[in-house]
């Protein structure tokens, strides 16, 4: 019987086995991340408070929820869900993404009654979508994140009358913007402002 492991180590990643530091620094950076999320969401529930009338009172009577995992593409995430309205058919969504060495991200996710309800709000919000730089989700797949071409096109890469009649036809809505992690300073106030600013589109 052989003994000797055939599962060898390069040396870049024996350092990092023998090295604790990296490992407490991302758990430090990750519970940051959830204590900036907070604040978001904190942010976020004030505001749907405020503007009560924007939003259907189904969406938002559901609590806000983070959750968080280690292995979207093989990397940790946290995502932060409110308004959260999930069923076999209809789904009313904005969610906010932390994904480690990729972005921040919001996004508005419709389909079902609530995709009907609010076609004519998106369609008519086009300028404003391609100003603020957002993207539009050409996947089949509701429930990919990433920014791929595969995913995500620029919403300014479709003409208004293309973006109608892709919003029009097909049988969900995913809007979505990023930016990327070196604006940690500024990221509460950035996510905050692109989850008002979505719903005002919705209003």
């Amino acid at each position: 019987m052989d003994n000797e492991t055939k599962i060898h180590l390069s040396p870049f990643e024996m350092d990092l086995l023998n090295n604790s530091d990296w490992i407490l620094t991302k758990n430090r950076i990750a519970k940051k991340a959830q204590q900036l999320l907070a604040e978001v969401q904190q942010n976020i529930f004030d505001y749907t408070r405020q503007h009560i009338n924007l939003f259907p009172a189904e969406v938002i009577a559901v609590s806000p929820k983070i959750s968080k995992g280690e292995n979207y593409n093989g990397l940790p995430w946290l995502m932060l869900d409110y308004p959260r309205y999930f069923n076999k058919e209809n789904i009313f969504a904005i969610r906010i993404m932390f994904w480690w060495g990729n972005f921040f991200s919001t996004t508005l996710h419709l389909s079902g009654a609530c995709k009907q309800k609010y076609c004519d709000s998106i369609i008519k919000s086009y300028e404003d979508l391609c100003k603020n730089e957002f993207y539009y989700c050409i996947n089949d797949d509701q429930w990919s994140h990433h920014f791929e071409k595969t995913n995500y096109l620029p919403v300014k890469a479709f003409s208004s009358g293309e973006f109608t009649e892709r919003v029009n036809e097909r049988s969900f809505i995913k809007l979505s913007c990023k930016f990327p992690l070196t604006e940690w300073n500024d990221a509460i106030k950035l996510l905050s402002e692109n989850f008002a600013r979505i719903a005002n589109w919705l209003g």
